[in-house]
């Protein structure tokens, strides 16, 4: 009774064909009765010390099919499929097995469930979304049930990660799957990991690669300087970084794959920003998102505190810990009435370029001295840090210990006129996928800021976007730095900050503790920001690099 979790098929549950799902439903259902057997049997014959091994090896299998049938059970967008795994899970359970439970309160730890779409409750259209995703991943996780607050910018995300991880391309598909552990890796973001594990061992992976990067192929090893300072100071990638990797004799990479490869390593430390920055929970079938412990007698537990749902969702707490809301609504007055003051200014005078030189210099000064409030080194976890390389490498301030970074100019270098044609030639299609993202993430609105409508944001999403270009030492000419002072507090800049360079010490408190009157919609609109606005950041280095050794 070896079969496990890889043993059993699950594809057909992906299928938009009912006979299909159910056939499969079957299968699934016939296998879990009989490993159900098998156990009990097991438990009404003389205990011998000689089978304890394989009997837990049978449990342990028969226990991740139980998981994964919980997790279709709550997240299959198929309403069949939901009830017969509830179904399913059921009969187990009246078999005397112990059947799991989901852990924690919907998607995000950040978030109140309630206040995000529960599956099963979609419309038509968002249907149609759900089932897509579904049936290229097998599961609709928790980033997009996060995401799913901006159907436009999801559909073009799901797009844009579907072909960079199945489609046509210069890369095999376990590494893909590979880079993208090990990029994920670079952050301590345990959820991708483990998802891509999954992923990889699925379209099959060599499972030894995954018990450290020196055990898989040199080639793959050999991108591991370039994921470190891509990940961490970007503006550190030369074209020698790049002429390393090319010409590596017999490990060598072509420019069309390392291209790819630098597409997914940027994709995924912008998705570990994400992941962070909204508190995403572990998925129900992974370690972390489910229990085989019956649920406490008040059904309330200490970790539910920890995770933040204890019963004060509506209201926010400011930072001494008190529940105010006049505080936070004169903060949304306050920004309004600056936008403006700014919009009047820019209508009456315009400033020198030497000016705004000089403004962008303080505003790249000043981001050096935006701390998290936690700057602790984050230990990664053993099972994450094997999967790359010099776990001491981190985030530093470019212009830290007298070390001069030279201003990128986007006047010289830019996504529109030169990173987008790079990619497009050298990985077909690629190119324009991720424009699009760049675009609908930049210019998504919905004319709102938190109970105001009829509200005209730009100027308060670049503000955020040039923020974010600013700490990673990118400057446009035409744009005023001076407006982000006024327009981004404390607070937020060290949350902007936190996301984007060091993910893995967002707090829920920082979360919590900027633009307390705006909706959770609002903030996720402000992660899809944040992650677009990094991932071109670092697309530009790698490209401009890329650029400069072909020439």
């Amino acid at each position: 009774m070896a079969e496990g979790e890889n043993e059993v098929r699950w594809d057909g549950l992906c299928s938009r064909d009912s006979t299909t799902r159910e056939t499969a439903l079957e299968s699934i259902r016939q296998i879990i009765l009989r490993k159900t057997e098998y156990l009990r049997s097991i438990k009404e014959t003389l205990y011998r010390p000689s089978d304890e091994f394989s009997n837990a090896v049978s449990l342990d299998g028969l226990n991740k099919l139980l998981a994964h049938l919980l997790m279709l059970s709550k997240r299959c967008p198929f309403k069949d499929v939901r009830e017969k795994s509830g179904f399913i899970l059921k009969s187990v359970e009246e078999l005397g097995i112990r059947v799991p439970r989901p852990l924690g309160h919907g998607p995000s730890r950040f978030i109140p469930e309630k206040e995000i779409l529960q599956v099963g409750s979609e419309d038509a259209q968002m249907h149609t979304l759900f089932a897509d995703s579904f049936a290229a991943l097998g599961r609709l996780d928790n980033i997009t049930l996060v995401m799913v607050f901006h159907p436009q910018y999801l559909e073009s995300f799901l797009k844009t990660q579907h072909y960079l991880l199945q489609m046509d391309g210069p890369l095999p598909l376990h590494y893909r799957h590979y880079i993208g552990i090990m990029a994920a890796a670079r952050h301590r973001c345990s959820y991708l990991v483990n998802l891509h594990v999954n992923d990889f061992l699925h379209v099959g992976g060599d499972p030894k690669w995954l018990n450290g990067l020196e055990n898989a192929p040199q080639k793959l090893q050999n991108l591991g300087e370039l994921n470190k300072v891509l990940a961490h100071r970007p503006w550190l990638i030369t074209k020698e970084h790049i002429e390393g990797l090319l010409k590596a004799e017999e490990h060598s990479w072509s420019l069309a794959e390392l291209v790819h490869a630098v597409v997914l390593l940027t994709h995924y430390h912008s998705l570990a920003s994400f992941t962070f920055g909204c508190g995403i929970s572990p998925e129900i079938h992974c370690d972390g998102g489910h229990t085989f412990r019956p649920p406490s007698v008040s059904n309330y537990c200490i970790c539910d505190i920890t995770n933040g749902n204890h019963g004060v969702d509506e209201m926010q707490v400011n930072s001494a810990g008190n529940i105010s809301t006049s505080d936070s609504f004169f903060e949304v007055e306050a920004l309004m009435e600056k936008m403006k003051q700014l919009q009047e200014c820019r209508d009456e005078e315009e400033a020198s370029q030497e000016e705004m030189a000089s403004r962008f210099e303080i505003e790249k000064r000043e981001s050096m001295f935006v701390f998290s409030s936690d700057d602790d080194e984050v230990t990664p976890a053993r099972d994450v840090s094997r999967h790359f390389e010099d776990t001491s490498y981190g985030y530093k301030d470019f212009s830290r210990h007298g070390m001069h970074v030279p201003t990128f100019r986007v006047q010289d270098y830019c996504w529109e006129d030169h990173g987008y044609s790079l990619v497009n030639r050298l990985y077909p299609d690629v190119g324009q996928l991720i424009d699009e993202k760049f675009h609908i993430a930049y210019n998504l609105t919905y004319n709102t800021m938190a109970m105001h409508k009829d509200v005209d944001t730009s100027m308060l999403r670049r503000a955020i976007w040039n923020y974010i270009h600013c700490m990673f030492g990118i400057r446009y000419d035409d744009y005023d730095y001076g407006e982000i002072n006024q327009l981004l507090d404390r607070s937020f800049k060290v949350y902007i900050k936190t996301v984007v360079c060091t993910p893995e010490k967002v707090t829920k408190r920082m979360y919590d503790s900027f633009w307390r009157q705006f909706k959770h919609s609002e903030k996720v609109h402000v992660n899809l920001l944040l992650i677009e606005a990094r991932m071109q950041a670092e697309l530009l280095y790698a490209l401009r690099a890329i650029t400069r050794y072909m020439t």
